[in-house]
This record gives structure tokens, sequence and C-alpha cells, in this order.
């Protein structure tokens, strides 16, 4: 038997280190066993997905060196491997499972699934909505179907019971139906969710194992039941633990960058991530923190992951980082990884036009510049006094275009200003003050290029990076005033 791993990412944002963690893992057990590593497009979200971000997933792993075998853009005996083009496969497999019993169209509205919630709530019942909980009367359905209204298709699933889940690092789980809800399979607009796609893929790719993080073992009785219901054989599970902040919350980019794109641009070297992502939950042999991937395929070993909450440490990560730039880069490879990271025509071309206009003597470039190539501002709270936005209007302000931004798909000037000018507009702003905490956010002074242009230059990651350093800076939200501004913000026209 050949291994076979994969990983499904959905392309609708920034690619996440998570993704590149999952990742790791996988391509390691396959390589490991002389297998095979699938890389294979979740873009069911049709509202979200997009060219870009697939785009970005491709980029970021390969620079990672986080190659696979099969693939969207690669190709392979197993295609397509973007789901949306795979509609119909669905479709017809959650025929089937109609067709056998398995599953039952739903007509039921978003208005009466709140209320069957909220009898259930009343009554101190606490389980998921059931199928007959669900299904409506004969007539009641004919009726509904006449009138072409939307439906969903549902799987059936037990009522009450254990169901056992074997994971090759957890053994045995038992977990309660009672809490398994009848799984929506295919959406109203023909599309499926992951579960009906997770299973009909694995299976036609010939997946042998499945790693993924633990935030799917409470989907794993739905799955072994699809196995079940289509009566093929089910993958090996493995739940690997998931990264957390340091305060061990779920690692999330209101406490940490998240974006594999982030610390590209932040002069993180590859081998440095992929040295650090390969010590959240796993180590060495000999126990050495400093490691290639190669080294890494070497020695793997799926049995050395530890199921303790791996802590994603920014500090330690740069420690890491310095340690390869020091210990295994010549001065000759430093200014090639230099040149290439911002040194490099491309980038300086990007940047020349705007400070052209703004120098009298090139040793005026490095000080109008230099945030081009940095990190975070050296700002503080107190850089922000003397703005016309202050207090809670600027913590308004920054909060309202972070959102704003992190909700743009299309990264370039004339859309980063229209999103800005339409925040400014809707709070009653002038678009001068507005602009104003942005220019110390993005590149520590007023007195500097376009905030526009440099946001368009130094992409969305940077860019929303820097946002949030400076709201931290300012206090930060805290939660009962993030839900306030929440509010505020729906509100916004």
């Amino acid at each position: 038997m050949t291994i076979r791993t994969r990983i499904a990412p959905s392309p609708t944002g920034d690619p996440h280190v998570g993704t590149a963690y999952i990742a790791l893992f996988n391509l390691c057990f396959a390589r490991q066993q002389e297998g095979k590593f699938v890389l294979r497009i979740e873009d069911t979200d049709q509202g979200r997905s997009t060219a870009e971000s697939e785009q970005a997933i491709f980029d970021s792993l390969r620079w990672m060196g986080l190659d696979w075998d099969e693939g969207p853009d690669v190709g392979g005996e197993f295609g397509p491997y973007r789901q949306s083009e795979r509609k119909e496969i669905y479709k017809e497999y959650a025929e089937r499972l109609i067709e056998k019993g398995h599953a039952f169209r739903c007509y039921r509205t978003t208005e009466e699934l709140d209320a069957l919630r909220q009898g259930l709530k009343e009554q101190g019942i606490n389980r998921a909505l059931k199928p007959y909980d669900l299904e409506l009367p004969k007539d009641e359905v004919a009726k509904r179907e006449a009138a072409n209204a939307p439906y969903v298709i549902r799987m059936k699933v037990p009522v009450d019971g254990k169901v056992e889940i074997e994971d090759m690092l957890r053994g045995t789980m038992e977990l309660d139906w009672a809490l398994v809800d009848a799984q929506i399979l295919l959406k109203s607009d023909g599309m499926p969710t992951y579960h009906l796609a997770n299973v009909v893929d694995d299976h036609l790719m010939q997946i042998t194992h499945v790693l993924r993080g633990e935030e799917w073992i409470n989907s794993a009785p739905k799955h072994k039941l699809l196995y079940e219901y289509f009566g093929w054989d089910m993958p090996q599970l493995c739940h690997l633990p998931l990264l957390r902040n340091p305060d061990k919350s779920k690692l999330s980019k209101r406490k940490n960058p998240t974006s594999i794109l982030y610390y590209q641009r932040m002069g993180y070297l590859p081998e440095a991530l992929v040295n650090y992502l390969g010590r959240m939950g796993w180590s060495m042999p000999d126990e050495r923190e400093k490691f290639s991937l190669q080294e890494m395929l070497e020695q793997f070993d799926i049995q050395r992951v530890s199921l303790g909450g791996p802590i994603f440490d920014v500090e330690k990560l740069s420690w890491l980082n310095g340690l390869w730039i020091r210990e295994d880069l010549s001065q000759e490879q430093l200014a090639e990884r230099l040149q290439q990271w911002a040194l490099n025509k491309d980038y300086m071309m990007q940047i020349l036009p705007h400070a052209q206009q703004r120098i009298e003597t090139l040793s005026d470039f490095i000080p109008l510049t230099a945030f081009f190539a940095s990190g975070m501002m050296p700002i503080k709270a107190e850089s922000f006094t003397g703005l016309t936005l202050k207090d809670e209007a600027l913590t308004e302000a920054l909060q309202f275009a972070l959102w704003k931004l992190e909700s743009l798909r299309n990264w370039e000037r004339d859309a980063i200003f229209a999103a800005m000018k339409t925040v400014a507009d809707s709070m009653g702003v002038k678009v001068k003050d507005f602009f104003a905490p942005l220019f110390i956010a993005i590149a520590g002074t007023t007195a500097s290029i376009s905030v526009i242009d440099s946001m368009a230059i130094l992409g969305p990651d940077l860019s929303r990076a820097r946002i949030r350093y400076a709201l931290d800076l300012l206090g930060g939200v805290s939660k009962k005033k993030l839900k306030k501004l929440e509010k505020a913000y729906s509100q916004l026209d």
C-alpha cells in the first residue's frame, strides 16, 4: 500500500501558519514512508474564495520548501484538485445517500431552525438537531418542492449512544452521538460542505492517512458514519494538537501574527520557520532545537508528537531565526538573502516613484523609505498625541480601518483608498484626520509618502500587523468595548 496524505486549505484569506504546520507533518509522514503528499483546494465557499488567496497558498508553502506531489497546479491522476471543479461528483454521492435512506432533503427555513433550537433550549435539552426534528410531513415537503423552495441535503445520524473513533496518537476516543447534528452535506447552492467533500475526495484520491488539527475531532463521528454509509474503508485518523498563543488560547491573529506572508515580509528565513513549526509538539530523538527539514524527514516518527498544546512564541521564533542567520549563512549568502527579501530592483521600483519627488540628495532616501524594509514601527502611545482624533475616537478609527482592510479582497491602491474613505465618510471624519493615525501606524510619522501608496507596497499582511500593533500600544480593545465597536461598525454605511 502506498501511503498518501493530504492537506485541503481554503483560499479565503492570508495563508495561515497553521496550514503550514499541518502540511509539514503530512509531508514528513508521507516522505518518511516513501508515500505521496497531496494538496487539495477546498474552495466550496465561493463567496470568499479567491484566485489570489489560492496562489498565495502555493507561493508561501513553496517558499517554505513544502512541495506536493499532486495538486491543482501540478496535476495528478486523481484530479481535479479544486473542489469547485468536482461539484457534480458530490451531487452524485449525495443523491446515493438519499436513495439508500441515509440522507434527506431538508426544506427548513433559517427561522424554523432557530425556533427548533430555542425550543430544545427552553426544555433544558442539550443535544443537536436530529432528523426527526427536521423532517417535515410528506404533504408539506411536496408543497415546498412544488414551489421550488430552497433545500439542503442532510445526513441521518443516530439519536443517542456512543461512537468509538480510533486515533493514531490518542488511541480509542469515545464520543456522544447526542451532540452530533444532522449535518448538511450539500448546500442550497449545490456546493458540498467540508464533511461530504472531505470524505468523497479522500476516498476517490486514495488517501490512507488523515493528519489534521484536533479541532476536527468532534466531526470524526460524522465522517466515520459517512464511510460506513458508502461502504468504504476509512483512512487512519491522526488529530494533531492545536497551535496556541502564549496565554494558551487558540492561535489567532488578534494575539499573534498568523499569516505565512507576514513572516516572509518580516525577514524570517523559511528554514527557521519550518524548523520552528517542526518543534510544535514534536522533537528530534536527540532533543536538539535546531534542525533542517531534511533532518526532520530522516528522523520523523509520528509517535513522537506530544498532545500538549504547543505554544507559538514569536520571540522564540526570532531567537531561532537568529541562529540560522548566524550559523548557516555566510556573509555572501546573507547578502543574497537580503537582496531577495527587500533590497531588490523590483521592490525598489515600487518605492522610487514616491520617493523621487521628496528627496534632494541620495542620502535622503534611506531615512525616508526605511519603513518599507522594517518590521513594527518604533512608535509609542505618545506618537499619536496632537492628532485631531483622540482617545476612543482614535481607537475606533484604527479598529474600523483594520476590519475594513481585513475584508478587502483586492489589495491595490484605488481599492484601499476607496475602502478607507468609505469608513471615514461613514464616521463623519475628515479624510486627512482619519489618515493621520494610519500614517503613524504604517510609517511611524505623518511626514511620509502617501499612506495609501505605502500600504499598497507593503502588502496586506504587514500593513494590518502594524495597525494591530498600534492598537495594542494605545491600550488595545477590551471584550466589552469590542462588542460595542462591532455593533457600531456593522451600522456604518
